[in-house]
């Protein structure tokens, strides 16, 4: 049978949330106190998940499924399996609530397979998932006694964060509401769950304070013993076929989309300053040119060509590479080739790709902004620019340029803080587990992982 809205029925598949009373829980009469069934929800699964749904699929007679809508990497031990991509918003929906209607389409599609899986005979002992699009919504209507564990990635706000940032970016009413609305899809979904997770602490002081006491802060972490570290490759083959090694001066930027959102206009003015101080200086530019997170440039085409337009006579191309979107091994051998690596951001979500670039002893020039700042220390384990300015980010880009043998210290420490606060192993991994384990168990999340201080 079909319910409203094209649901499927729930009840015939037995009545969600119901099996001779209720489900039993890892750890409770009957149970190993391991818990035996998860489910991974994520639009792009694995996403944040890649390295904790494997995990726990390791466990003897775990069963892990991961569910996402785009055909992914396959993990050892986990059941990938995709709902069809929801239709979107209507024409005629208030520009407020399409994301939200799109969202909700979602969580039909995320809970339509959850119950395909009930009638599989699935029930998960703990829920895992990323409400930013909508498939959080409706997972407690299906498994209601599943402890739900959900990631809080951004709270959206008009003030204090990306929205304003740019001094040029008129915040008007209409925008602030907007801004607003768009956190309806995670409150509700946030709402029905047991915890939250943050990988930062700016990122977990961004939500309402009657969400925040709910969210601990545990980073996905990188894996600095095998993969960002200073061992490895250190060549980099640029399209012309020439090769920059560790030693040159390499300068690099990185950023999924070369954008505002990420300086990348910034960055941009900047060269003219440091390839004419430094003639020698090579540059390497990693990103592709899709919309990002923020507005497209007034003439509608991409960052880059606006800002190479703009900067036209001013640039000498033949120093400027731009080598798009490349295979991580090949990234993480730019890091270890750069004399310097810029990163600069909006107040926003911080960068895997900075962290790696620490990890792989990477002097890392970056924004004073409050998600760098969490992790940069200036001066200790690398630099911090004004965002806003072009003349301070030229300036100190020809200083490290300059003068490598001056940054040594700053480039050990910055390997130094990546092993200690974000190694996937030895720290952040562990971490996961833990939390993982207290939700599943229906403790709260700091029985393992102790609150963060306020303020």
């Amino acid at each position: 049978m079909q319910g409203p809205e094209g649901w499927p029925d729930v009840a015939e598949a037995g009545g969600a949330g119901h099996e001779g009373g209720r489900w039993r829980r890892a750890g409770e009469a009957g149970g190993t106190g391991q818990v035996v069934q998860a489910l991974f929800v994520h639009q792009n699964f694995p996403g944040q998940y890649r390295h904790l749904a494997p995990a726990i699929a390791q466990r003897k007679g775990a069963r892990v499924i991961g569910l996402g809508e785009r055909p992914n990497i396959a993990l050892p031990g986990v059941q990938h399996i995709r709902y069809p991509a929801p239709q979107g918003a209507g024409e005629k929906t208030h520009r407020y609530l399409r994301p939200i209607e799109a969202a909700v389409r979602r969580g039909q599609a995320a809970a339509q397979a959850c119950v395909g899986l009930y009638r599989q005979g699935f029930r998960p002992d703990i829920i895992c998932c990323h409400p930013g699009w909508g498939e959080g919504l409706y997972l407690r209507d299906v498994f209601p006694d599943a402890r739900l564990l959900y990631y809080c990635e951004f709270y959206y706000s008009a003030r204090g964060a990306d929205v304003g940032f740019d001094p040029s970016q008129e915040v008007t009413l209409d925008e602030m509401a907007r801004v607003r609305t768009l956190n309806i899809t995670q409150l509700l979904s946030l709402e029905s769950c047991d915890w939250g997770v943050s990988p930062t602490l700016w990122q977990r002081s961004r939500y309402t304070p009657l969400l925040r006491d709910r969210i601990s802060v545990v980073h996905e972490g990188v894996d600095t013993e095998a993969v960002a570290t200073p061992e490895g490759p250190a060549e980099f083959t640029l399209p012309d076929g020439r090769v920059l090694r560790r030693g040159d001066e390499v300068l690099s930027f990185v950023s999924r989309n070369l954008e505002p959102y990420r300086g990348f206009d910034v960055f941009m003015r900047a060269l003219p300053t440091i390839l004419g101080r430094r003639p020698n200086a090579q540059v390497v530019v990693v990103g592709g040119e899709d919309r990002g997170y923020g507005r497209l440039p007034p003439d509608g085409g991409s960052w880059k060509t606006h800002m190479l337009k703009e900067l036209e006579g001013k640039l000498d191309l033949a120093r400027i590479h731009f080598v798009g979107r490349i295979p991580h091994p090949a990234l993480l051998a730019l890091f270890r080739v750069a004399r310097a690596h810029v990163y600069l951001t909006y107040p926003f979500v911080l960068s895997w790709s900075m962290i790696e670039a620490m990890g792989c002893g990477a002097l890392v020039i970056g924004s004073a902004t409050p998600p760098v700042q969490e992790v940069i220390r200036h001066g200790e384990n690398g630099l911090l620019v004004d965002f806003h300015s072009v003349g301070e980010l030229a300036d100190t880009v020809v200083g490290a340029l300059t003068a490598p043998e001056r940054y040594v210290p700053l480039r050990a420490e910055a390997r130094r803080t990546a092993v200690e606060r974000y190694d996937l192993r030895t720290v952040c991994l562990p971490q996961q587990i833990a939390l993982f384990d207290a939700v599943a168990a229906g403790k709260p999340g700091t029985a393992a992982i102790p609150a963060p201080p306020e303020g």
